[in-house]
């Protein structure tokens, strides 16, 4: 099963899994494993836990060097801080910003980023950006200390005020920048990106590709130039002439951003988006999306006519939660669409999430 849903507020049931075969090949090892467990009185997602701690007693038996096992138990650290930062806050929806930290608060930038955190804030999303100066500090001085979060980044050449930015519960810090990508990737349900230098553009670009590639559901993705400017605009032209006309990317792959220079328009975007798609997740197979509300039959026709083209067989149909959702009591009291993702054209996905707004 592979769960790609977004986080509901609906808690799990304890669940202890399956934990009876060897793991290790070493059942001392398995049985220290399994007593381990017990004494910390483990129930709920207890295979998952199995497996983490076996992976552990694999690698130390593997005898790794130091700089290795510093990586490993620095970046476990910190998803481990991470998770539990924002646990409190699975059911909020959040928008990441990205954008320069070299924005100084003159510049026109600056204030569409206050701008849009105050109009986010407003429109009831939470607000995560990296905890620097420049777009960051404007994105959460306009949408509010107690709706934003800061996942910092430790460098030497651009010191942060993440600490008196955002409330101490809301601040995660970070050595790596993997998990702090995984972070923004795994707690966002939006993203909103100004101008900015290499890393801006490599958030940007990594997004993009595990979007495109399925590795993240489907989002809303906006990009903001400033009235006059043509930053954006003017990596579009490239991604159309160099990547679309030579066919290294696709037509439709362009469709997984919106250009806008209005706060407004890129709000009404963000909200649009979720109008009646709610998340999704697939299980044996079958791709589930569940909507904020029923659409009817002409709607459902339309769907089947337009996307058809993403399936791998059948049609577009509503279902009920399968097992596995009713398990979990995952978002049981949605209506469901059900389909056969061929697992290829994930930017036709993200049209058809945008596309059910229609209705």
């Amino acid at each position: 099963m592979t769960d790609t849903t977004a986080a509901s507020p609906n808690p799990r049931p304890p669940r202890r899994g399956r934990v009876g075969r060897t793991r290790t090949g070493d059942p001392d090892v398995d049985a220290a494993i399994t007593a381990l467990l017990d004494t910390l009185d483990v129930e709920r997602d207890r295979e998952l836990i199995v497996e983490l701690l076996t992976s552990v007693a694999r690698l130390a038996r593997d005898r790794p060097d130091r700089g290795d096992l510093k990586i490993v138990s620095g970046a476990l650290r910190e998803m481990r801080n991470s998770f539990a930062t924002f646990a409190p806050f699975r059911q909020d929806r959040k928008a990441s910003v990205f954008g320069s930290a070299r924005i100084l608060p003159d510049q026109p930038s600056y204030h569409l980023a206050v701008d849009l955190g105050r109009a986010l804030a407003a429109a009831g999303w939470m607000v995560i950006t990296g905890g620097g100066p420049g777009i960051m500090h404007a994105a959460v001085s306009g949408a509010g200390r107690e709706n934003s979060f800061a996942v910092t980044i430790r460098l030497p050449f651009e010191p942060t005020a993440a600490s008196t930015l955002v409330e101490d519960d809301h601040l995660v810090r970070f050595r790596y920048f993997f998990t702090r990508k995984l972070t923004f990737m795994k707690e966002s349900s939006a993203y909103v990106v100004f101008p900015g230098g290499f890393g801006t553009l490599d958030e940007t670009f990594e997004l993009l590709t595990l979007v495109q590639t399925g590795k993240e559901p489907p989002a809303p993705i906006v990009l903001i130039d400033p009235p006059g400017d043509r930053y954006w605009e003017t990596v579009i032209d490239f991604i159309r002439d160099q990547l679309v006309d030579d066919r290294l990317v696709a037509p439709h792959d362009l469709d997984l951003v919106h250009l806008t220079s209005s706060v407004e328009d890129a709000v009404e975007y963000i909200d649009g988006f979720y109008r009646t798609y709610h998340s999704m997740r697939t299980v044996d197979g079958r791709l589930c999306i569940r909507l904020t509300h029923s659409i009817d039959d002409n709607a459902l026709a339309t769907i089947n006519a337009e996307f058809a083209d993403l399936l791998a067989g059948g049609t577009i149909d509503r279902c009920a939660p399968f097992p596995a959702e009713v398990e979990d009591r995952d978002e049981l009291d949605r209506p469901r669409l059900v389909l056969t993702f061929d697992q290829r054209h994930f930017s036709r996905l993200h049209q058809l999430c945008r596309r059910l707004a229609d209705f």
